[in-house]
């Protein structure tokens, strides 16, 4: 089996709501990179001709949009954060930059929601790829990989929103507000 993986950087700002007391709780950002894992799911042997199960650039150009258009320079917010008042009532032309993750923004969270978000785009493109491992590098210190079931992982009991949340899409969003 092959497996294909790319790395892509973003910046990004965030609090944890939930942590009282925590530096943590003031908004505040990181550079951070995501790192992928796909395994093709069709016959491992090359074909003599292409070689490839995909091509890089195919594979890479949707959830690279994604990243660079819509993640990069978001600010990642609990979807029970006071401050999601406050862009509504004096900013709403800024919600499209917020990215809303049920209970607080975690690297883990997030890395559970990335997984869904790719996993819901491979799903769309039909190309016999998927997703088996997301890494996230929140410091030089500190990474998050997550496998397995973003379901399992992710608490929809703190998410205010849709029945298929931003995440399960194969569209570009990161939240699920009424946008302007």
């Amino acid at each position: 089996m092959f497996e294909i993986c790319f790395t892509r950087r973003y910046s990004m700002g965030h609090r944890l709501y939930s942590l009282k007391g925590s530096p943590c709780v003031i908004p505040h950002g990181h550079n951070e990179y995501v790192k992928v894992t796909l395994v093709y799911d069709g016959n491992d042997a090359l074909d003599g001709g292409s070689n490839m199960a995909a091509s890089f650039r195919q594979m890479k150009k949707r959830w690279h949009d994604w990243i660079d258009g819509h993640v990069d320079h978001s600010l990642h917010l609990a979807s029970r954060d006071p401050l999601l008042d406050y862009f509504r009532e004096r900013e709403p032309e800024n919600l499209r930059y917020l990215l809303i993750t049920p209970g607080d923004p975690t690297t883990e969270a997030l890395a559970a929601c990335m997984f869904a978000k790719i996993s819901a785009f491979l799903a769309a493109e039909q190309n016999g790829m998927r997703c088996t491992r997301l890494e996230i590098e929140e410091t030089p210190t500190n990474t998050v990989v997550f496998s397995g079931d973003p379901d399992k992982a992710l608490n929809m009991g703190q998410y205010d929103g849709p029945a298929i949340p931003w995440w399960k899409r194969a569209d570009m969003s990161i939240n699920d507000l009424d946008l302007p």
